[in-house]
């Protein structure tokens, strides 16, 4: 999915940083985006409204607890992850975004993104917890992931996403398959002996 802009091809596995590379699953589409509001991307809600309803915004990793993120990502279909390949995936992440329940201090919504940190990002890992969807913490997360981005001048950001979940991106910008380009993911088949 593209946000009304160029995909370009992703880098390939040489130039990426070095991160653990999680394999994806085969009902993943790929998302891109590119916007016209440069860095002032609008905010449907502000970090003052989100504080007052009992969240708290966290814009680095410091504080996250590994496990409990896991959780999360559990929670909501994605398969259990190593602690320590998500701390690497995080070393190696450009920005990232997750909101804490201030009375649990757990976290309720998470994304990240990497990239060239110049021309591309592709925005990864984006999670809310089941009892917290639908009050638009996925929303805000996304919302500031693409304003930290667009304010560094990234305009080609691409998403990964299942195709149940595609009508949540496409009112923040983002459009499937723009001009007809469609991503591809490489899979090592295992040969079966």
């Amino acid at each position: 999915m593209l946000l009304r802009g160029a995909i370009s091809a992703p880098l390939p596995p040489c130039l990426r940083f070095g991160q653990a590379r999680v394999r994806a699953l085969p009902r993943s589409v790929s998302v891109a985006s590119s916007s016209p509001y440069g860095g002032d991307y609008p905010l449907s809600v502000s970090d003052e409204a989100l504080e007052s309803r009992g969240f708290l915004l966290r814009r680095d990793a410091e504080g996250l607890d590994l496990d409990e993120l896991n959780a999360v990502f559990v929670a909501v279909g994605f398969p259990r992850r190593d602690p320590e390949k998500i701390r690497l995936a995080l070393e190696h992440t450009q920005a990232v975004l997750w909101v804490e329940h201030r009375r649990t201090r757990r976290p309720v919504a998470f994304a990240r993104a990497t990239g060239d940190g110049v021309f591309n990002a592709i925005i990864w890992d984006v999670v809310v917890d089941p009892s917290f969807q639908g009050i638009g913490l996925g929303k805000a997360v996304i919302e500031r992931l693409l304003k930290e981005l667009l304010g560094r001048g990234i305009s080609n950001i691409a998403l990964y996403s299942e195709p149940r979940v595609l009508g949540f991106y496409r009112p923040l910008g983002f459009v499937a398959d723009p001009d007809g380009i469609r991503g591809m993911v490489y899979s090592r088949r295992q040969n079966k002996k």
